[in-house]
Parts: structure tokens; sequence; C-alpha cells
């Protein structure tokens, strides 16, 4: 499938034509930006177009009244602060609601009405079997997060039009990152200067992303990952466990290779998104994994969903709850099926453990059992299979493909021939890169900068034809993409 490949043009297509025709029309640029916005969004499928533009008027006008409603002088301020709460609660009901019907509704209607079942209740839910529109859980997050930030009053209201690009600007639209309006208002207002852009920094995140996705991700998928996550019985252990090793190169360099690709699109345009990944495999504690995995996922799970429950302020039994509801529910955000809650399960039995654990030993002092060195070693040993677990529950089809996915890595089944040497250095080369120094593309960026534009367009032309010559034929869509 080669929609990854019409993305991509399309991308440059909109910075293209938006920087030439808005340069001698500065206020042409956010109306022409909504509308090629749409018209990128729309090119998936119309129907949901309208999902998109409804949830842009809700959430202003709720943003709009819940903000008015800070402007109520003294004498007015209890019943200003009441039709606040009213609305913000409103937005996220309308918000959460939009998010249940398209994406939970069938996995709740098939889950109740076998419940009901199993206790002599006929009768099923319907199923409504609705098409999940591409990138609704990214952008009702963004949305949600609009209108709690005015409530709290930590932002001002925004115009209409610049919150309809916010909400539907088109790099981040269907994948992330999770830009907040704090981060986007202030950048909207001041109109950059597509003139003025950092080039060489957009066109090198680009150029990564490129390479991650469709040379590393869909290298790994078509050769190992997707024939054995079909049919683990039919390897051995030891191709099975590679290929969870490389599942987890593979969504990595999926989903960091499309932000980075945003990322660097939204710069043409003048705009810098916040980084949505840091080297993850190379965290010693998953509360350091998810510091760097889709940091912009986990911010907002921290400040919207966390916090509010009370976080780590309400003793250490309920900081225990919090972290699991807050995982619980992260998993959720991705999927509807239990697979996906196991997932986060995993993760927050994990972190809570890690918590109780790192408490334990500032409680009394206890010296670590070995040296810095092995210890970290092991710690890292730890970190990484406890997240290749928990990916094998996040790629399976279903909780039974999951476990003979699991039960296949003791097998001693006949070996299919998939742990070629190129995956094995492919899977375990990937993972060593992330232990590059944090400086490194620094010094690749600034080395580019610093070449003439010839020499510059010559770089990123070998680099396109290098990409398309070591990517297999045809690209697989973003995993990102079905939540």
């Amino acid at each position: 499938m080669l929609f990854p490949t019409f993305v991509f043009g399309a991308f440059f297509v909109v910075v293209f034509v938006v920087n030439w025709l808005t340069r001698p029309h500065p206020t042409l640029w956010k109306p022409l930006m909504l509308a090629a916005s749409i018209v990128f969004y729309g090119w998936w499928s119309w129907r949901f177009v309208f999902l998109l533009l409804a949830t842009i008027i809700i959430n202003w006008v709720v943003g709009h009244y819940a903000a008015a409603s800070l402007r109520e002088s003294d004498a007015a301020a209890v019943s200003g602060a009441k039709r606040r709460r009213w609305w913000i609660r409103l937005g996220v009901t309308a918000n959460l609601g939009i998010l249940g019907v398209f994406k939970y509704w069938d996995f709740f209607a098939v889950e109740m009405s076998n419940l009901l079942e199993s206790f002599g209740v006929s009768g099923a839910l319907p199923v409504l079997e609705y098409t999940l529109p591409v990138g609704i859980s990214f952008y009702t997050f963004q949305a949600m997060s609009y209108i709690i930030d005015i409530g709290r009053g930590r932002i001002r209201e925004m115009a209409p039009m610049d919150f309809a690009v916010y909400l539907s600007f088109f790099p981040q639209l269907v994948a992330g990152p999770i830009v907040r309006a704090a981060e986007m208002a202030p950048q909207l207002a001041a109109r950059p200067d597509p003139r003025y852009v950092p080039a060489a920094e957009a066109f090198g995140l680009i150029l990564s992303g490129l390479f991650k996705k469709v040379v590393i991700s869909s290298f790994l998928a078509s050769e190992i990952v997707d024939g054995v996550f079909a049919d683990p019985s039919a390897h051995s252990g030891l191709e099975v466990v590679l290929a969870v090793y490389a599942y987890a190169v593979q969504i990595y360099a999926d989903f960091s290779g499309y932000t980075d690709i945003a990322i660097g699109v939204a710069l043409l345009l003048g705009f810098r998104f916040p980084q949505n990944f840091d080297n993850p495999y190379r965290a010693l504690t998953l509360q350091d994994f998810w510091r760097r995995w889709h940091m912009t996922l986990s911010r907002w799970l921290r400040d919207y969903l966390y916090v509010p429950l009370g976080g780590n302020r309400l003793g250490r039994a309920n900081t225990y709850r919090n972290l699991m509801i807050v995982m619980l529910l992260g998993g959720l955000w991705h999927g509807s099926t239990w697979n996906f809650v196991i997932w986060g399960g995993i993760h927050g039995v994990v972190l809570a453990v890690e918590r109780l654990l790192r408490e334990h030993r500032e409680r009394t002092g206890m010296s670590p059992l070995l040296p810095s060195g092995i210890g970290e070693t092991v710690r890292w040993l730890v970190t990484f299979h406890v997240v290749c677990l928990a990916w094998v529950f996040f790629r399976s089809e279903s909780l039974s493909a999951a476990m003979e996915m699991l039960g296949a890595v003791v097998s001693f089944g006949n070996y299919a021939g998939t742990a070629t040497p190129l995956v094995i250095a492919v899977t375990f080369g990937a993972l060593a890169f992330q232990f590059m120094p944090s400086d490194w593309f620094e010094q690749l960026r600034d080395g580019f900068a610093s070449l003439g534009w010839a020499s510059q367009g010559a770089v990123v032309g070998l680099s396109l034809v290098a990409i398309d010559v070591l990517g297999p034929t045809g690209v697989a869509p973003f995993i990102y993409f079905q939540f």
C-alpha cells in the first residue's frame, strides 16, 4: 500500500503551495492552510472531514464560553466559575462521546452482549461497524487540552481561524505529535516568514524519518515481523525472540519516523513542534522509557489525568492506583481490544513496582546490590525486555495470538530461515544506534547547513534515491494511523 508515499508528496506540495501563494498576501495564509489541511484529510475520506469540522466548532464554542466566564466581574465570580466548570465538563464529555462512538462503541457492544448472554439474557447491542477516522485520538486529545487549559486559566481563547488551523494543521493531524494550544497559539499569532526557516534541520528530520519508515520499519516488517506474528508455531524459538526484538525496532522506526517528518515539514512552514522521541530503548527504568517514548502523549496523560487524579499527593496506595488507571487508559487510547488494556496493565504494574522499590531504597538507605556498570546493564536488560513483553500484546491480533507467540518463544520448532544475518544486523544495529551521543544529529545538521545550496540539493537528492533503492517494494501504512 502506497499511502505513506502519497503523504510524503502531499506534505511537500502543501508546503510549496502555501508558501508560494501567501508570500505576497500574508493574510491569506491561515485560510489557505485550513483549506489545504481539509483537502489533505479529505483525500483519505471526505465523510470524516465533517467530523473534524464538527470537533473544531464544538471545541471553539466551548472554549469561547469558558473563556467568557473567566472574565466575569468580582460580583459574579462564583456564578462564572460554575459556568466555566459546566462548559469544560460539557466539552470533555462531547469529545469523549465522539471518541467513544467511533472508536469504542463496537468493542463495548460486543463485550456487553457476551456478558448478557452469559447470564442468559438474550438480545445484543447493535454493532455500528464504523471505519475508524484517521487521527481521531490525536486531534481529540488536542481539543480537550485546549478547553481544559482555558478552564485552568493557562491560555487565552484563540481566534476562530487560529483554532481551526491549530486543530487541523496537516503535518501532525493524522498521527501526532500531540501539540498543545499553548505551544501553537503564539506561533500562529506571529506568522513566521517562510523565507527564514531552519531548512537544514527540517530536511535532516524529513530524511531521517523517511529512512526509518521506508527502509528500517518496512524491511523488518516484511522480512520477519509479519510472518512470525502471523504463524509463530512455524518458526523456531530463536526466530520468535528475534521477531519480538525486530518489532520493537519496527514500531519505533515507524512512529518516530512519522513524527520526524511531521516536525520537519512544520519547520519548513516556520513552526516548531515539541520533540516526541528521545532514544527510548536506552532507558534504564520504565519511568525513563515513558519520558522518552511518545513524549507528548506521556505529558498529556500526566497533566490531564494523573495529576487531576491526585498524582502522588494522596498516599502510596492512591499513587499506585493512579499509575494503573493512567496506563490502562493509555493502553485503551491505542485501541479497543483487551490486548491494548493488557499492554497498558503491564506498564502500570511495572511502574508501580519500580516506584515501590525506589521508595524502599530511599526509606532504608539501602545501597545498590551490584556495581554501577553491571547494575545499569541489568536495569537496561530488564527494562527493555519488559517493554518487549508488552509489545507482544500490542502487536498481536488477539489475546490467544499473543499467548501463542509467547509460548513459541520456548519452542523447538523448525528453523524457517527468517533470522538472516541482514535481519539480525538491522535489528541490533538499530538498537545500538540508540546509544549514539545525543549531539550527533546537531553535528550532521550543522555540517549540512554549511554546504552551499547546490551541495545541499545534491545531498537531499542522493539521500532520496538511496532510500528508494534500499526500501522494499511497496510501503505499509504507518502503524499509528490506526489510532
